[in-house]
């Protein structure tokens, strides 16, 4: 029987495995290069809660929600693939950015014309950090835990799960500005669109994997 502290230990190591903050951090070094520090560190906070959130619906209310909407894994991979290699192309072809300066005088209110772009849900949250992966591994390790079984020791280890894992996600995502220091504007604007190609072949591998399953689930193909 497990204890409390494997239990712990078990699901946040293969969380942080199939969630891995440290993309997410990267992706967020590349488009808050030119944000004030202090709305970059807004936005880190509220990807933080959007990614508790997140993970505690996908825990208990994930399977529910998938049979509701008809979703299926194999969909929910091809979806996460799309928008994944969609943030990717912006990344990689990058419009132009206003720079610092523009960006702090429209928090302030002095410039109506270029917005400051809200990051902390898309792509922070999903699919960067929450993605079909991280879903899939969530949903079926609910899945795997009867009904009957879900005790008091089971909610408080999926909460401890969740807080421990939030806070990882935070100190990865605030050790991202020193780097974004050391490396300078250009040096983050080239990182943009070496992530940006990643982040392409990331989602184009993501549809791959959900044509497949979609295949192997219709019997055209086998294992």
């Amino acid at each position: 029987m497990h204890t409390f502290s494997e239990d712990v230990m078990v699901g946040l190591l293969g969380l942080i495995t199939i969630a891995n903050p440290l993309t997410s951090a990267t992706v967020l070094l590349a488009l808050t290069g030119r944000f004030p520090e202090k709305e970059r560190n807004r936005q880190i906070f509220r990807a933080t809660i959007y990614v508790m959130v997140v993970l505690l619906l996908c825990f208990y209310a994930g399977r529910a929600i998938m049979s509701v909407f008809g979703i299926s894994i194999p969909g929910l991979r091809l979806a996460g693939g799309m928008i994944v290699a969609y943030i990717g192309f912006g990344m990689l072809f990058p419009p132009a950015r206003a720079g610092e300066d523009e960006v702090q005088a429209e928090m302030a209110g002095d410039s109506p014309s270029t917005p400051v772009r809200d990051i902390a849900f898309v792509p922070l949250t999903m699919p960067c950090t929450t993605g079909p992966g991280t879903i899939a591994f969530i949903i079926s390790a609910a899945s795997s835990i009867p009904e009957r079984n879900l005790t008091y020791n089971v909610h408080l280890a999926v909460i401890t799960i969740t807080v421990l894992f939030g806070l990882v996600f935070w100190l990865c995502l605030r050790g991202a500005s020193p780097i974004l220091r050391l490396f300078g504007e250009n040096g983050v604007d080239a990182m943009a669109r070496v992530m940006g190609f990643l982040l392409v072949c990331i989602g184009v591998q993501f549809a791959i994997n959900g044509i497949y399953d979609l295949l192997n689930a219709w019997g055209i193909i086998a294992r």
